[in-house]
């Protein structure tokens, strides 16, 4: 979608450093990290929030290359949290579906 941040991110126009690539999906680093490890994943296809997926494989597909990079980056064993904020009051701030992977430290409850 034009002027997206993460579907030019996807498409090689915007720099980011980039985790992982695999069929349809993404991971970068996020450039304001609240955890030692904050990788965000991405459909590279722009779905504008949660609400817009209406495949469920694509869910199920985005949750397991987050449990993968959860394991690469050594966080699995100890805990990490998949976060996907949806629209204005759930926090969503960049209107691309994505889901935010958290590691590397204690996670409290409630998270905000």
């Amino acid at each position: 979608m034009a002027g997206c941040i993460f579907c030019k991110i996807a498409a090689g126009e915007i720099p980011a450093t980039i985790v992982k690539r695999a069929d349809g999906m993404m991971a970068f680093q996020d450039l304001n990290p609240q955890a030692p490890t904050h990788l965000l994943v991405i459909p590279t296809d722009h779905l504008a929030s949660l609400n817009d997926a209406k495949d469920p494989q694509l869910l199920g597909r985005l949750l397991g290359f987050a449990r993968d990079l959860a394991r690469d980056a050594g966080i699995a064993q100890r805990g990490y949290r998949v976060v996907v904020n949806t629209n204005p009051d759930g926090g969503q701030t960049v209107f691309h579906l994505h889901l935010h992977l958290l590691g590397g430290r204690p996670m409290t409850w409630p998270p905000g």
